[in-house]
Parts: C-alpha cells; structure tokens; sequence
C-alpha cells in the first residue's frame, strides 16, 4: 500500500467509524478529514507534511508546546518503572509528589487532592464532596447548588445539571438534580440590561437574592472564576469574583472554582482565583495539569471538608468514589515536570509581556464591521462576531459564520475552533511574539474574508 493509498484509507475510516465530539457528522463526512500526525512547539502537521499553529492549544490545555523535551523524557523515564497501578490501597511515587506539589502552590488551605482524569469528572468529585459533607454535617436539607448562566463544568449528568449553556444541557434536562441559575455577568449582554459602568455589579444583588432565599437548601456554588470557557469566553469585571465568596460564607454555602480552564497561568496568575485573593473550598483542576499531555485530573478541598469524611470504617463516612486510572503514574510525572518548567522558565513572570503584546495587537480588530466584542483575561481571548454592531445583532446559526472563519484559517495554517459565533483565541504560551503575529494576522483575514461574504 503506497503512501497516498493509506492516507485515503485513514479518511476513509475516519469517517466510517469515528464519532467526534461536539461534531455535527452529517456536515463533517462532507469535508476532507485534517489528519495531525505530528506536532512540534506551537506548530502542529497533518499526514500530508502541512503545518498550522495550534492556536487553541489543542482544546485548551497545551501549555509549553508540543513535544517539550522535559516532559518527554519525565514519561519515559516513568514508563520505564511503571505505567499504571492503582490507588484503591497501594499509592504511587508520582502521584504523592504531585499532590505535595500541588498542595504547596495551590491557594493557602487547599491541602487535601482527590484525583480523577477529566476536568467533568473533577467536577463531579466536587459536586460529591459538597453535598456528602452536609451530610456527614447533619444538614440533610442542602442537596441543591448554585451555578451561573452560560457556565460550562463537563459533560456528565452531574456535571451538566449545574450546566448553563442551553445548547449542550437543554435535551438531557429531565435527567438532572436541583440547580439555581444566577445571572452571568457578561457585560457585553448584559442579562439585566445594565450598563458595565454604572451597573454596580447587579448581578451580585440577583445572586444574593438565590442565596438568601434558598440557602438552606444549598449544598454549594460552582462557577469558572474570571473566565467562563465553553459558554463564549466571558471575562467577568472585577470584583465579581470576591463578591461571590463574600455572599458564600455569609449563607453558609460551599465555593467551588473550577480551574480546569483558568488553571496553570492562562489569567496570568496560577489560578484565576488568585487575582482577587480568593480561596474556595474546593477547586478543581485539569487541562493544563501536566500541558496537555494525558488525561489527569485533581479536585483540592480544605482540611474542614476532608475531616469530615473521617471516622470509624463501619460509620460509612468513607468517599465512595473513585477512577480506574485514579492518579496514573504517567500522568503525574508529566505534571511534576510541566510543574518544574514553571520554575525553571520563570513562566509566570515573563507572561505579562505577551499579555500586554496581545492586549495592543487586538486592537486591529475593532476595525472590523462585524467584531461586536473583544475580551481578554491574560493569553485567553476571543472576539464575538455580530450580524450588526449597534444592535448587537448576532449570526444566525443556519450562517455557520464561525465554522466558516475556522475553514478559512485552516487554509492559512492556522488550527482554530469557534464558539457559535465566538472566535476563540487561545495558543501554548510558549508562542513567541512573531508567531502570535502571524496567529492574528490570520485570524483577521479569516473573519475578513467570510464576514464580507455575509454582508
């Protein structure tokens, strides 16, 4: 089989077996299949040797690049020792060092790591914790949560009955528990018609009223601090964030942040919460965990939520809950080893300049007809496209405009992925200057280009 013949074999199966996520596969097996078959920094390459900037770091969670040299050689080093045992009794040396680790930068009083693999299963974790620890409480009665509008914590049930995208969580919505739904703070549509100057973060009053009123029967608040991801990348104002823990301790309500995307210097701090000197009382994390590498996942709770699953073995206080892959030993020495890159990179101190490098170069858009909204929160943007600026008009979905914009950059070299009509913005850090460059420029021909096709 020459090489041409197996490429077309590999489309030919992509499409007759393969079931890809978030896809609509009526649409999909009309296009040519883009096969990656290697990647090197920020560059990936398909099996026809064409190269394209990962430019959302491959669903958010590659940080230091494609094949980083550190982290190849922390999983063959672990790899040849052991790939996986499980920690249902045994435990293993990575995974007790990550957690030291993770213990040690995360926000003071989060000491305590329960890992899983997936950001939706650390959720899920969160979510157990939080209504089991009322129990063990004697508060029976908190069995609800709180979560936000457009908010995005994975794709479980669980996981999804605290799930504010209507899109994604609508049809399954027989299926799920009590949540309370507070106004998001997405100033750019503002849900209670306020204007971001003079709103005085109403939505904290809105908020507040949910608490006050149900607070005895709720187990705990989930939201993504500072950005909420799948549901259009909503940088929320300052204070928000604070105001939220305020109003969780005041009615006696458990704080879950979920980190999965924010984590590990996306905002610009380690964690988002860090911006606003906020602790939550659990916090979840993945993606970026070990640079995008291999399925891991951690949930960090406080020695208060911890010590109150302690007791006798016949008490059933135990956390019944657990994952196969449960702290794989590949998994944590990647983490270990993107965690030293930290240090020895001096990572987070270098990344104000390409924040504030990529704050002025997007400027550029505001000059385009059809970018209703420009938002960053450190190397995180994205830029909403609007049918009409002064209403805010957006794309109808039947337009596609955001599938579209990504066709066209792939053309260009650049591997981009929308949000409905949000092009999202979201490249390993380790881009440089000139690379982030190019990154823009083809993004700005792209919305160019297929905006212009629309009018």
């Amino acid at each position: 089989m020459t090489q041409k013949t197996y490429q077309e074999q590999l489309q030919t199966w992509d499409k007759q077996y393969l079931w890809h996520p978030f896809t609509q596969m009526q649409d999909y097996i009309k296009e040519t299949p883009l096969i990656i078959e290697e990647g090197s920094g920020i560059f990936l390459k398909d099996i026809d040797g064409k190269e394209y900037i990962d430019g959302i770091s491959s669903m958010w969670c590659n940080l230091h690049g494609h094949r980083k040299k550190e982290i190849d050689d922390a999983i063959k080093r672990q790899l040849d020792k052991i790939a996986h045992t499980t920690l249902l009794g045994p435990t293993n040396i990575p995974a007790i060092e990550l957690a030291k680790k993770l213990a040690e930068i995360a926000p003071q009083g989060l000491t305590k790591v329960f890992y899983s693999d997936n950001g939706s299963t650390a959720n899920e974790v969160a979510m157990k914790m939080a209504f089991q620890y009322w129990q063990h409480k004697g508060l029976k009665a908190k069995t609800q949560f709180v979560a936000l509008q457009h908010g995005y914590h994975g794709d479980t049930i669980g996981t999804m009955s605290v799930g504010g995208i209507e899109i994604f969580h609508g049809a399954f919505r027989p299926l799920y528990f009590k949540t309370h739904l507070a106004p998001s703070p997405y100033c750019y549509r503002c849900p209670l018609g306020k204007q971001p100057k003079n709103c005085s973060l109403a939505c904290l009053e809105e908020l507040e009223s949910i608490l006050k009123d149900n607070s005895r029967g709720i187990a705990a608040m989930i939201m993504e601090p500072m950005v909420q991801g799948a549901g259009g990348m909503i940088v929320h104002p300052a204070g928000y964030l604070s105001g939220t823990r305020a109003l969780c301790k005041k009615y006696n309500v458990l704080l879950i942040l979920d980190e999965v995307l924010t984590g590990f210097g996306r905002t610009g701090r380690m964690f988002a919460c860090l911006h606003e000197n906020v602790v939550p009382d659990i916090m979840t994390l993945s993606k970026g965990i070990n640079g995008g590498y291999m399925p891991l996942a951690a949930t960090l709770a406080t020695e208060e939520i911890y010590h109150a699953f302690l007791g006798k073995y016949a008490d059933l206080k135990t956390f019944f809950h657990g994952h196969t892959y449960t702290g794989n030993p590949l998994g944590c020495a990647a983490a270990l080893a993107s965690m030293g890159l930290f240090e020895k990179e001096h990572i987070l101190e270098n990344l104000e300049t390409k924040i504030q490098y990529l704050q002025t170069r997007l400027k550029q858009f505001e000059s385009l007809e059809h970018a209703g909204d420009i938002r960053q929160c450190g190397l995180i943007a994205a830029i909403e496209l609007v049918k009409d600026k002064s209403t805010k008009e957006p794309y109808d979905w039947k337009e596609r405009i955001g599938i579209r914009v990504c066709l066209e950059a792939r053309k260009q070299g650049l591997l981009i992925r929308p949000l409905g009509h949000i092009m999202v913005i979201m490249p390993p850090w380790s881009i440089k200057e000139h690379e982030l460059d190019r990154l823009l420029n083809i993004m700005y021909e792209s919305v160019r280009i297929v905006t212009q096709e629309t009018t």
